[in-house]
């Protein structure tokens, strides 16, 4: 029987504690068996979890017997973790372990430097913070989840679910793993990544720059097929003006500030319009349905169809 050992520590997020928790525990082997063995560990006897208090049964030492450890997010996650936990999880891992962390659980992984020189993901929102902390991190903020082999990183939420179907997966096979998947009333494999997920803001204008009149008409009149020349006459000043003004104040050149302002109001259209595909495309600036695929999945990491389907039935 696989051993999955789950390390609570202080201010441990209630929903990144119980999915693992719950969706190994729902495993099934075709003759019924229970293929894992779940445990709950804490370097204390109780820990916060916000609302409520963990009473976990295990010490650090249950880690030993680990065949996978899994680290959930905390609400603040420390830049140095408890007395013996890093070397705990570096000794763990020396023997072969596999450690997977949920959501900002991430930043307890990195900071026993075991992501070292690899890549991994957290919830989209904190990963700016964690590449900062741990610049020898290569941090993807776009998927769901990250498997380096023995160590995997999953993004916040719901991902906790698609990483843990995947190690089920790759443990018993195809078959266990969906049974698991429809216990938990969850697809195997969802579509896009983590970047569907991402509220993609429109880089700012300070407050009072000269942009900001033009990038709220750019932002009313982005279903028109605009030039560059266009822009810059609207804003009465040359190409190159315009090219260095938008670095400044926005970060960005005015071509791709038009793209994410496309993308965003074609959001928008398939998260409240039922409007096909081809009539957003129009609705929402791009020259053809082909262009705006193409770009709608490299800014949001899934198609069109597959976006509306999740955000709709989101809404409704």
């Amino acid at each position: 029987m696989h051993t999955v050992v789950v390390l609570a520590l202080d201010g441990v997020i209630p929903f990144d504690l119980s999915v693992p928790i719950d969706t190994f525990g729902r495993a099934r082997l075709p003759d019924g068996r229970v293929p894992y063995r779940v445990r709950v560990c804490a370097v204390r006897e109780e820990v916060s979890a916000g609302a409520f208090t963990v009473r976990a049964p295990y010490g650090l030492d249950a880690l030993a017997e680990a065949d996978t450890i899994i680290l959930p997010g905390v609400a603040e996650p420390p830049e140095v973790l408890p007395p013996g936990v890093a070397e705990t999880l570096r000794a763990a891992a020396a023997r072969g372990t596999r450690i997977a962390s949920i959501c900002v659980g991430a930043f307890l992984l990195a900071a026993t430097g075991l992501l070292d020189g690899l890549r991994a993901t957290t919830h989209w929102i904190a990963a700016p913070d964690l590449a900062a902390r741990y610049p020898e991190v290569t941090v993807d903020p776009n998927v769901l989840y990250v498997d380096n082999g023995r160590f995997l990183t999953s993004a916040g939420a719901a991902a906790a679910m698609d990483m843990c179907l995947h190690m089920i997966r790759n443990d018993l096979g195809s078959a266990v793993a969906a049974h698991a998947a429809r216990m938990s009333v969850m697809p195997l494999e969802r579509e896009g990544g983590q970047a569907q997920f991402i509220v993609h803001e429109l880089p700012p204008a300070p407050a009072g720059a000269t942009l900001e009149p033009l990038l709220h008409w750019l932002e009313e009149h982005c279903d028109r097929e605009l030039t560059v020349e266009e822009v810059a006459a609207r804003a009465g000043m040359s190409t190159r003006t315009l090219n260095r003004r938008f670095r400044e104040q926005t970060g960005t050149t005015p071509v791709r500030w038009l793209h994410r302002a496309r993308v965003r109001r074609a959001q928008h259209l398939l998260e409240t319009t039922s409007h096909p595909v081809e009539r957003i495309a129009v609705q929402a600036g791009f020259g053809s349905p082909t262009a705006f695929r193409e770009r709608f999945r490299k800014v949001v990491g899934t198609s069109p169809q597959a976006y509306r389907r999740t955000f709709r039935a989101a809404a409704g």
